[in-house]
């Protein structure tokens, strides 16, 4: 009697554990989690820290909020008055609405 207790204890210790480390995400400073349960959004995003999340229903997407920059290649064009031009550029840009990032992009 006592065995089949103790082994129905360590196998809930393992599935609960198992459940634990399925659920635990962690979010680093720079990002916000944000989480779609079922592919719907769901709340609002999490802070930064330690977040649990259901395994297998939510799905929780990191959005980085730093500055990113993106160089462009150089690129040629001739004017009107047919004068060769050559273009550089870099975008930079900044995440302000992460769940807004997530569903309209």
């Amino acid at each position: 009697m006592v065995e089949e207790l103790l082994t129905a204890a360590a196998g809930t210790a393992a599935a609960a554990a198992a459940y634990l480390l399925a659920a635990a995400r962690v979010v680093k400073q720079y990002e916000r989690g944000v989480v779609l349960r079922l592919g719907r959004l769901h709340g609002t995003a999490r802070p930064p820290g330690f977040t649990l999340v259901v395994p297998v229903v939510d799905r929780l997407h990191k959005v980085n909020l730093q500055i990113v920059t993106m160089p462009v290649p150089a690129q040629e064009g001739i004017t009107r008055d047919n004068v060769t031009v050559r273009v550089d550029a870099v975008v930079y840009f900044k995440v302000v609405d992460a769940p807004a990032a997530i569903i309209n992009v």
